[in-house]
């Protein structure tokens, strides 16, 4: 009775309604993880330590000092959208339910499922999340035609891009979106070059993800500064619903994250960086924060740049920029421990995500 007093102000109940999804979507991740944990040791669902890049050059500093990872379980990102999808299926089908016999109008508010608010999200997290787990099944496996298991470059590239087209063209003719914002200038309409936008954005998202989830808890600390840095700027929208979604998909990354750091009990896989990658990139066109998004994971645009140039550099140079590449494997191949990078990368995203919502919040005015 308390809380349906307390929840008689909007403002008050939005908040309660956020925080209250973060901790429930953190205790259901927290209870699924000794489940599939189990599952994925027992059927010894463990990484092999790849010998040769995508471009076919061999790993060496990689394979030194990743030995011992060799077998750790993958595919944890399960535990992240799977937790998701759960509670709000949970919070929209159950709920309600609940809240008629336990007559609890509150409980029933916590519905985060909307048509205009969180469909294209969840769209976007379980399908690019099934299509990691595939290629996290391959993998583990050895199936496929790429060299030691798993789904090659070109397919999971024109999957995503599949995927990243259809939500462009949903955006663009269906909900008629052509605009960003541009910081001190306003929204600003670049017609059916938002198209384009929106697959660069999405694809770059979901591949820097995954280039960034090398090390033990980095990526997942990176993703749960970012959903809760866009939860703030979701509810600066009032876009409560989407907000509820990304403060679900940050406390699913704290459960995560437990266990998650070093030494890391399981690691994310495809399933989990793709996925979650993609999703950030769908969220940011929704609250029309692109120039935010890169702002807030610039240690992406560190780490797929820092990729991008040892791949040129090598091909028409035939030498190399960093020591290993993306950025993390160098620092760890100059002598960096594990621990220190992680710490160090979470240190400096956080940094980014106060500059992001200082232009994502008080920017958009």
């Amino acid at each position: 009775m308390i809380i349906q007093s307390i929840c008689e102000t909007p403002e008050i109940e939005n908040v309660l309604k956020i925080m209250l999804t973060g901790i429930i979507a953190f205790i259901i991740a927290f209870l699924i993880t000794p489940i599939w944990t189990h599952f994925l040791y027992k059927y010894k669902l463990g990484i092999k330590i790849k010998e040769k890049s995508v471009q076919g050059d061999s790993l060496e500093y990689v394979n030194t000092l990743h030995a011992d990872k060799s077998g750790t379980p993958t595919m944890g990102g399960v535990i992240v959208w799977g937790s998701v999808l759960v509670f709000i299926l949970l919070a929209h089908y159950v709920f309600p339910i609940l809240a008629w016999s336990m007559d609890s109008a509150f409980l029933a508010r916590l519905d985060f499922l909307s048509r205009q608010q969180t469909w294209l999200p969840l769209f976007a997290l379980v399908a690019t999340g099934i299509l990691g787990l595939f290629d996290d099944v391959m993998s583990v496996r050895g199936w496929g035609s790429n060299k030691g298991g798993g789904m090659r470059f070109a397919v999971r590239f024109w999957w995503l891009f599949a995927i990243a087209a259809l939500g462009a063209w949903w955006f663009y003719f269906k909900l008629g979106w052509d605009q960003i914002h541009i910081l001190a200038i306003g929204d600003f309409s670049i017609g059916l070059w938002y198209i384009p936008l929106f697959i660069f954005v999405i694809l770059f998202t979901a591949f820097s993800s995954n280039e960034t989830d090398g090390l033990d808890g980095l990526n997942g600390g990176v993703l749960m500064m970012a959903f809760s840095a866009f939860a703030v700027i979701a509810f600066s929208q009032n876009k409560i619903d989407l907000a509820a979604f990304c403060v679900a998909l940050a406390g699913a990354l704290l459960a995560f994250l437990w266990f998650n750091v070093y030494p890391a009990r399981f690691f994310m896989g495809d399933t989990g960086a793709i996925s979650l990658g993609a999703t950030l990139g769908v969220i940011a066109m929704m609250t029309n924060s692109v120039i935010p998004l890169f702002i807030i994971v610039f240690i992406y645009v560190l780490e797929s740049g820092s990729a991008f140039i040892q791949i040129v550099s090598k091909k028409f140079f035939k030498r190399k920029v960093f020591l290993a590449a993306p950025l993390h494997h160098h620092f760890e191949a100059i002598g960096w421990p594990e621990p220190k990078i992680t710490m160090r990368a979470w240190i400096f995203t956080a940094v980014m995500v106060v500059l992001g919502l200082i232009v994502g919040v008080i920017g958009m005015g």
